[in-house]
């Protein structure tokens, strides 16, 4: 079996849910709750999980604390 996305125009949802239903005994139709959430929740699903290996093998340029907030306090005296 495998799985796929369809981007389907929303006045077409029930005609093609309905040809789908008539046409075919192999497709099973189900709505993804990540997807209805955001849109985007598996590409950042795969950006979260890239981020945290490079992290994890040390591979990330790390800051410090202070130098964190340093650059934040910076950033928000040049905004003024």
């Amino acid at each position: 079996m495998q799985t796929m996305a369809i981007q389907i125009q929303d006045d077409y949802v029930n005609d093609f849910i309905n040809y789908v239903n008539n046409h075919s005994d192999g497709i099973t139709i189900t709505k993804d709750k990540n997807l209805e959430y955001d849109p985007y929740f598996y590409e950042r699903q795969k950006q979260l999980q890239l981020d945290l290996e490079e992290v994890e093998s040390e591979k990330a340029e790390m800051i410090s604390h202070n130098d964190l907030w340093n650059n934040i306090n910076n950033h928000l005296k040049s905004v003024k």
